[in-house]
């Protein structure tokens, strides 16, 4: 079956798909594509290794996605396997969908080897709704306490969103050092509060470029860890048995804006204040299946491929070593340029997802940046918060694009010397 689009800027389009052909009796400015597919799944083939998109793209969120999901998603667009509908067009409720929900949450168990009691909620409202809703879910009342330990922005913003549900306590805080560094867990366990409901952390900032290496262990009486993952979701084993709470948005890692997935221990569910509202009462998505309401299908659609093609790539111990090879090769330029990149971070707890460095004159990262777009890197300006470069590297930014960045950066130095 083909079907025909009409595209206006076809001077800007670039064919990505062996599946695309272009027709050259068409009017200027207007190019006639016909998608020519099929509507059975063994139809769709997987694009050749080598990455054939204009650009890398070092984006912190929404962020790059791998080619072959990207290639698998477009073929299913139209028609997806048969079933006369877009995708994007199914019922919540039906086969098809059913299907897709399903696959995802068990793919995503294998990923991740889940346990039986917990439950997986594929929720809307990014990982910022779950600063409402972990305190909301968790403590009984406003008055509980709640143990927060602040490594970064979103750290911060997730303590000070629990204020208005609990009574957060900061059992430490990376603020005075610009968020650069980790203390030792072990200086700080006294201040934990041994009533709290949870020890909330970040698990990687984001903006800031600090990742957890190992966790720190909950003194509060129920021994309960909460994460906020978004930002090196799937990026390495996790062992979630020793969490209470996994929240994470998925626009870095595993999919497109619109999705955050919850992992919550079953026995948590169910105690929510009753001021909670009903979208963020985890009991309600549990026992609907994250069905309660219509949920970003599309988008879950597009973590199950993800999923899929992590699984596909050997799971995540090989993700890990995939992570570690790039940042290591990125961080490694950076310390190796005699003071003209500078990473600020503590080398122990640099992060394996997000790069930030500076460069030493500073009137240069302006520059630097915009050369870098025009050779195909782009979204490698800082946070508008903290400036300079960073360079978010998540588990699709393929090894040959640090390459290219390193080779980059390599070559402006010796033109600034």
């Amino acid at each position: 079956m083909a079907v025909s689009l009409l595209l206006q800027n076809p001077t800007s389009f670039k064919n990505p798909n062996p599946l695309l052909t272009t027709s050259r009796s068409t009017p200027p400015l207007k190019k006639h594509i016909s998608i020519i597919y099929s509507s059975s799944a063994a139809a769709i083939t997987s694009p050749p290794t080598a990455y054939r998109r204009p650009v890398f793209n070092f984006a912190a969120g929404p962020a790059t996605l791998p080619e072959s999901v990207l290639l698998k998603a477009q073929a299913e667009l139209f028609d997806y396997r048969g079933s006369g509908m877009s995708i994007m067009e199914v019922s919540h409720r039906g086969k098809e969908f059913d299907s897709v929900i399903k696959t995802a949450e068990s793919d995503l168990r294998e990923l991740l080897s889940v346990p039986d009691d917990y439950s997986v909620l594929f929720l809307q409202g990014g990982a910022t709704t779950q600063f409402s809703a972990v305190p909301l879910n968790l403590c009984t009342s406003p008055s509980d306490p709640a143990d927060f330990i602040v490594t970064g922005s979103w750290g911060d913003k997730a303590f000070k969103e629990a204020s208005k549900y609990c009574s957060p306590n900061l059992v430490w805080s990376g603020k005075s050092e610009k968020y650069t560094d980790i203390a030792d867990p072990d200086s700080f366990a006294s201040r934990q509060n041994p009533d709290a409901k949870y020890l909330h952390i970040c698990a990687n900032e984001t903006i800031h470029g600090v990742e957890f290496k190992s966790y720190p262990i909950p003194k509060n009486k129920n021994s309960l860890l909460v994460a906020d993952m978004s930002s090196n979701f799937c990026s390495k084993p996790v062992d979630v048995s020793s969490f209470g709470l996994i929240y994470a948005g998925a626009q870095k890692n595993i999919g497109p804006s619109g999705v955050t997935i919850v992992i919550v221990r079953n026995d948590l569910l169910g105690s929510a204040q009753p001021s909670t509202p009903v979208m963020l009462d985890y009991k309600i998505h549990a026992d609907a299946a994250s069905l309660y309401n219509t949920p970003p299908c599309f988008g879950i659609y597009v973590c199950g491929l993800v999923f899929a093609d992590l699984l596909d790539q050997g799971g995540l111990a090989e993700i890990q070593r995939k992570n570690e090879e790039k940042a290591g090769f990125l961080y490694g330029a950076i310390d190796g340029s005699q003071g003209f990149y500078v990473c600020p971070v503590e080398r122990s707890v640099r992060s394996l997802m997000n790069v930030p460095f500076t460069l030493r004159r500073s009137e240069l990262e302006k520059k630097f940046i915009e050369e870098a777009a025009k050779e195909g890197m782009v979204q490698l300006k800082g946070h508008r918060s903290v400036g300079g470069v960073r360079a978010s590297i998540y588990n699709a930014m393929p090894l040959a694009g640090v390459e290219k960045l390193v080779a980059f950066m390599k070559d402006f130095q010796a033109r600034h010397p």
